[in-house]
């Protein structure tokens, strides 16, 4: 007779054949079997992410995703924790430490951690950066104020948030005309708060970024500008055409139309034409650092030669500095950048005609008569190298008579200033405390009043998108 009883490890067979499950098949099988190894990827993921945040990557065609993942880590590193410790508890729970995938993806989850920690400091310490950056170009003529004066937003329930919330505190007049021309692109945003005393407030107009192809007048500057309306200023948010459709002049001339437009209007939304100053991120860093450098220049003023676009101060973001390949400077372009800039933006190669790329550099257009600067870089940059920051200060130092501040800022990447970070809550003071000197130095006026109780306890409330 054949011995009917199951062998070891063997499973019992229903009258149909089936084999029940026995004890070889409970050892990572079943519904969690693949919880695990889920669970090592995603906390792989992550670990790739804060080790780009610490070490990008430059090399073409890693640079925008070595960007995307090291912005992403650096500055929301407090709240990648959050949501990493929720997830890792959820793997937990579904029985992502049945095997050893499960435990190495829970000691990766663990150092990843202990990277966001080291990221979120470095942006907390951002302050100490920003501080000295000002304490260089602080004087008895520049009267930088001694003290930070912390953003009305930074309270950590509203930095840890990160998104930028406008408060009901501002009104916007959006989508004025300011060529007059009914296009889209020729439009700007004012923003002013309902409860600024009487008088005439400084001005920031803001420019933004998008490799002159992409972007759009609400997306960027809105922790600094909510920031200055809350102090009493008027800001402007410009638009301007974009590129493979506009071609180079185009961009840098809609903003200078843009900047004389505010020169000539801002009076009737409550702002002081003769204090106006300029500011943006990346390609808007290069428009704003070369408007500042480059008044009455008709090339980049056809049609209204003699409106005035002087500016009294430029505070660029990452900016691209030097358009050129010129070895003596900082040339930033690997060859995908290069044929992007050639065949989109410029529309001709720098070898036909080297003069076009090198007058829109800021760079090359440093001169005595510059008015005073600001820059602010992030070293992990992979977009715009700090190499193209330090050259242009370096030249800009040499010859302007104004004050020129710079703040290199330790593991920040591109794009540092769009959210609420903590990164941004320092550069954002900083920037503030900067324009404060700058406006007591030109004798615009006494110089900005730190926020009335009322308006700082409107913009702490309920706030609107």
């Amino acid at each position: 007779m054949h011995n009917l009883a199951p062998s070891p490890g063997q499973g019992k067979r229903d009258s149909d054949g089936s084999e029940q499950g026995g004890p070889a098949g409970t050892a990572g099988s079943g519904e969690d079997g693949g919880v695990p190894y889920a669970f090592l990827i995603v906390t792989l993921v992550g670990a790739v992410a804060v080790v780009l945040a610490y070490r990008p990557i430059r090399r073409e065609p890693f640079t925008v995703l070595s960007f995307t993942c090291g912005w992403i880590a650096g500055e929301l590193a407090f709240q990648n924790i959050v949501w990493q410790v929720a997830a890792a508890a959820l793997f937990i729970s579904f029985g992502a430490l049945s095997n050893w995938a499960g435990w190495l993806g829970l000691a990766v989850a663990v150092a990843d951690w202990v990277g966001l920690i080291g990221l979120g400091i470095a942006g907390h310490r951002a302050a100490r950066v920003t501080a000295a950056a000002l304490a260089e170009v602080r004087g008895a003529a520049f009267p930088v104020p001694t003290a930070p004066t912390a953003p009305t937003w930074g309270r950590w329930w509203r930095v840890t948030r990160a998104i930028p919330f406008r408060s009901r505190a501002v009104r916007v007049t959006r989508n004025i005309d300011y060529w007059g021309d009914g296009n889209r692109r020729h439009r700007l945003d004012v923003y002013q708060s309902r409860l600024a005393p009487p008088g005439k407030a400084p001005v920031m107009v803001y420019i933004h970024g998008g490799a002159w192809m992409i972007g759009e007048k609400r997306e960027q500057g809105k922790p600094m500008m909510y920031e200055l309306v809350a102090r009493g200023w008027v800001c402007v948010a410009i638009n301007y055409r974009l590129s493979p459709k506009a071609t180079w002049p185009d961009h840098i001339v809609d903003a200078k139309r843009a900047m004389a437009w505010v020169k000539e209007h801002i009076d009737d939304y409550a702002g002081d034409p003769s204090f106006v100053a300029v500011s943006g991120g990346s390609a808007g860093g290069h428009l704003c650092a070369l408007l500042a450098l480059s008044a009455g220049d008709p090339t980049f003023q056809p049609g209204f030669e003699e409106a005035d676009t002087t500016v009294q101060a430029c505070v660029p973001f990452y900016g691209v500095m030097d358009l050129t390949s010129s070895p003596d400077g900082a040339a930033i372009f690997g060859p995908g950048l290069r044929k992007m800039l050639e065949k989109r933006v410029m529309k001709c190669e720098e070898s036909e005609h080297p003069e076009l790329f090198r007058d829109a550099s800021p760079t090359y257009r440093v001169s005595a008569g510059a008015p005073p600067f600001f820059v602010l870089q992030g070293v992990n940059d992979t977009l715009v190298p700090v190499e193209s920051a330090r050259v242009f200060v370096e030249r800009l130092r040499s010859v302007s008579r104004q004050p020129v501040a710079y703040a290199e800022l330790p593991l920040a990447q591109h794009a540092f200033d769009v959210l609420a970070s903590l990164r941004c809550q320092a550069t954002t003071s900083a920037v503030a405390d900067f324009l404060v000197a700058v406006r007591a130095a030109v004798g615009a006026a006494e110089g900005p009043v730190p926020p009335s109780p009322r308006i700082l306890s409107d913009v702490e409330s309920a706030p609107e998108l």
